[in-house]
């Protein structure tokens, strides 16, 4: 299959994690249209409301502080995009790469506190704009030899989920 365009994976990306959250018996409500607040979809469990900001990807990396990098070392732009995130909004990053039509993409939940954590840590310590799923680091990069890697306990399971909930349901 070829590649989608960044329209495709973005809609693909929001169905999936819509029908993940339906799958596991949660109530989902997925917004349209333009002027968005900061998150794509809700789920509900109970009296308790999670917010999702839906980021799916192709190429096994999302690129999330790239715009905040302007005039300022990789930890600050962290630092600004953590800023400018709902601490209750949570991430469901969806990944296509690698995947056949007949399967699930790969999805993980996170919070922006945890993204923040993981592209802070990344490149060896020097950080990074775009949080890679696996990413070796070269001999001529800042990170030589280091792996970034996706922590394993964010795959989308009903156990993430739940755990979600607790932590960052409204």
């Amino acid at each position: 299959m070829g590649k989608m365009t960044s329209w495709h994976v973005g809609v693909a990306a929001e169905a999936f994690v819509a029908a993940q959250f339906a799958r596991m018996r949660y109530d989902v409500s997925v917004q349209y249209g333009a002027n968005q607040p900061e998150y794509d979809l809700i789920a509900v469990s109970g009296d308790k409301m999670l917010k999702i900001s839906v980021k799916g990807s192709q190429d096994g990396g999302w690129g999330l502080t790239q715009s905040y990098k302007k005039g300022c070392d990789y930890h600050e732009a962290i630092q600004k995009w953590l800023d400018g995130h709902h601490k209750k909004t949570i991430f469901c990053l969806v990944q296509f790469q690698g995947t056949s039509d007949a399967e699930l993409p790969r999805m993980y939940l996170a919070s922006p506190t945890e993204i923040a954590q993981v592209l802070n840590a990344s490149a060896g310590g020097r950080g990074e704009t775009i949080l890679y799923e696996y990413h070796k680091w070269g001999p001529r990069a800042a990170g030589s030899g280091t792996i970034d890697r996706i922590p394993e306990e964010w795959r989308f399971t009903e156990e993430r989920a739940q755990f979600m909930f607790e932590y960052y349901g409204q």
